[in-house]
């Protein structure tokens, strides 16, 4: 682990520093997910010192009915998209019959805008049977990443593993209980922000996403498929 004084230079150089500690899963069957955009600088340079595929991680909050900023559950992107429901959230509301299936096809639609955006749809790559490794740029709350892991975990990958550069050490810890293996170089006390550990946080240009996923395609082993069709 890196000392809590220092920095990361910019997000290739958080992808470096996470590689010697994923190269034991080299030999395997893997696949890195990026959260977008932030997380895909940072997952590009771990892909490519594993030789394995790349493709992002979409995470779609269900709002509660007439308050969407109160989430409800989220829809995870995949080969097969998964909902994770928050049951504890329910409870406390009335929810109209329908509304989380019609609220997950709207959420769906717009996974789909944003990989046609990023990845000219092209199908997501499936996890089943194999290690799933997620990056991000850093964590501060988790609780997107809390969403991915909940619903990569029922596409049923061989081990579930979350990899970061910096978070606050209470998430990883709660972490822990989502995923196989959770990877954090720093954990900084007290934490106040993701980006204040690095030198270099300016924000990923679309541009910057969509030329990295391209040269990932060059190393991967994945066959190219159609765009999925939603359901």
């Amino acid at each position: 682990m890196r000392p809590d004084d220092l920095s990361f230079r910019d997000r290739t150089d958080a992808g470096h520093q996470l590689v010697p500690r994923l190269m034991a899963y080299a030999a395997d069957d893997v696949v890195v997910l990026a959260l977008p955009r932030g997380g895909v600088p940072v997952a590009f340079e771990v892909a490519k010192a594993l030789r394995a595929p790349l493709d992002l991680i979409f995470v779609r909050k269900i709002g509660a009915p007439g308050h969407a900023e109160y989430g409800v559950g989220a829809v995870v992107d995949g080969a097969h998209p998964q909902i994770v429901l928050n049951e504890e959230a329910l409870g406390l509301l009335h929810v109209p019959p329908g509304y989380i299936e019609a609220e997950t096809q709207r959420q769906l639609q717009e996974i789909e805008r944003r990989r046609q955006h990023y990845l000219a749809g092209r199908r997501p790559v499936d996890v089943q049977g194999r290690v799933a490794i997620v990056v991000d740029d850093g964590i501060a709350t988790g609780s997107t990443v809390r969403a991915a892991l909940k619903g990569l975990a029922q596409a049923r990958p061989a081990r579930l593993i979350l990899a970061v550069p910096v978070a606050p050490k209470d998430t990883v810890d709660r972490l822990r209980a989502e995923a196989d293996e959770v990877i954090c170089l720093m954990t900084p006390e007290p934490f106040y922000a993701v980006g204040q550990h690095y030198d270099d946080f300016r924000q990923t240009s679309d541009r910057e996403v969509t030329t990295l996923l391209d040269e990932a395609r060059l190393w991967s082993r994945e066959t190219p498929h159609e765009p999925r069709q939603l359901p």
